[in-house]
């Protein structure tokens, strides 16, 4: 059965790059009817919290990503321990003691002599008295998986087929010197207990994924399918990883992008396929192909949500969002009407505050030219008290037209300004529907 998972350290909140990988493991997983699981790679105590825990499933809910379980690798400690029991007895790990200036010194003369900036495995030539004397000058050191020095190879999702000379990667820290245990190793031994299948993450992890081949082969296990995406800039192609704090899905929620919007844009950004906004998370699985992404590196604007939401809530029926009209404090009997008539006249939900508070009291500041006052004064002693129907802008107008000779532009537009306070918007009939006040200077 197909399993994939979505790994995020609990350590700050979500945004766009984490979606794009939640998303692909998600949508692989839905479109084979496997299962997804949500782990927390929790296993750094001090930067961990259980607010940031509740944030991620915050964001995943509101974007409806749901997941079949949870797992927390602070609760698996014991099965990463006996993890590397078996690869010290396989004679893979190694206890090493250099401190980051010796480490930054030893990179900084392989790099003047021409040679990649590997770690030179000096540690393996020390005697247990050596370790000892270490131990007690610089306390415990830090566990390195031995790597063997031969291609690393697979067949990508994404990028191809992928080979990695392991000669040219340090042998990876796997355990710090404070004892705790780093993701990978503790991805390798859940995704090996888990049995996930499939992996796409960011093209970040390359040379992670290829020194964690060699660990679950090490350990016994079956690799799973890897694919790695392309990573995100900005829309000049300038890097996003400094943007991506304010990035973040609850920034972006709050700033009233729309679900389906954001999904719609993740799901298709960066393969062959056209940007579509889709109605439904199921339209989003149905057309997901692994096979139609690229590698080449993914510009995302943040702007392109904002057309892209308008347009998904012009396409929704006011059941969709009937407690959002009702919060406003539109009448149960106008509450359909109005949402018909400002659906398509709105970017996010918040602006249908405004539409209301139109309605409601008229506009805040009539839009008025001063050469129009008097046309407009003229026009407004004209207009009864409300209510207003359908047909009230008609007959208005009308009279307007044979009082004062206006017509066309000249005659609507100045009494559209006055009315709505706005050079454009829904139709005026549906707007003097709607006006519950008479319009005043």
């Amino acid at each position: 059965m197909t399993t994939t998972r979505f790994a995020p350290s609990p350590t700050g909140y979500l945004h766009v790059g984490n979606l794009r990988t939640a998303l692909f493991n998600w949508m692989i997983a839905r479109k084979a009817g496997g299962t997804f699981i949500l782990r927390l790679d929790d296993t750094d105590p001090e930067r961990s919290k259980q607010e940031y825990a509740d944030a991620i499933m915050e964001d995943l809910e509101w974007l409806g990503l749901t997941w079949d379980r949870v797992e927390r690798q602070s609760d698996r400690l014991d099965r990463y321990a006996a993890a590397a029991d078996r690869l010290r007895d396989a004679g893979r790990f190694y206890e090493a003691f250099e401190t980051p200036t010796e480490l930054d010194l030893k990179r900084k003369k392989q790099l003047n002599m021409g040679k990649p900036p590997v770690y030179d495995r000096a540690a393996l030539a020390l005697s247990e008295d050596e370790k000892t004397a270490l131990r007690t000058e610089r306390g415990q050191g830090v566990w390195r998986f031995l790597l063997d020095h031969a291609r690393i190879e697979w067949p990508d999702g994404i990028l191809g087929n992928v080979s990695i000379d392991a000669a040219s990667v340090s042998d990876p820290v796997l355990i710090r010197q404070d004892g705790q245990v780093l993701y990978t190793l503790a991805s390798v031994v859940d995704d090996t207990e888990m049995a996930v299948t499939d992996v796409v993450r960011g093209s970040d992890h390359v040379t992670n994924t290829a020194t964690q081949i060699q660990i679950i082969e090490a350990l016994g296990g079956a690799a799973p399918r890897f694919a790695h995406h392309s990573l995100l800039t900005g829309p000049q192609g300038e890097a996003l990883s400094k943007r991506l704090g304010t990035l973040a899905l609850r920034d972006l929620r709050a700033r009233g992008v729309e679900p389906m919007a954001l999904l719609s844009l993740m799901a298709r950004l960066g393969s062959s396929d056209p940007v579509d906004l889709r109605g439904s998370l199921d339209e989003l699985v149905d057309g997901f192909e692994l096979s139609h992404f690229g590698a080449a590196p993914t510009k995302f604007d943040e702007d392109d949500l904002v057309p892209l939401t308008a347009r998904h809530l012009a396409g929704l029926p006011f059941e969709a969002v009937a407690p959002d009209v009702a919060a406003l404090g539109v009448p149960d009997g106008l509450a359909p009407r109005f949402w018909n008539v400002v659906r398509e006249n709105i970017a996010v939900k918040a602006d249908m505050a405004a539409w209301w508070a139109l309605f409601r009291d008229g506009p805040s500041e009539p839009m008025v030219a001063e050469e129009d006052r008097g046309f407009v004064a003229e026009a407004f002693a004209m207009l009864p008290e409300p209510p207003y129907d359908e047909t009230t802008w008609g007959t208005w107008t009308a009279a307007v037209k044979d009082a004062t000779g206006r017509k066309g532009r000249a005659l609507f537009m100045p009494l559209r300004h006055a009315v709505t306070g706005r050079q454009r918007g829904p139709e005026m009939a549906d707007v003097m529907a709607l006006l519950q006040v008479k319009p005043q200077l």
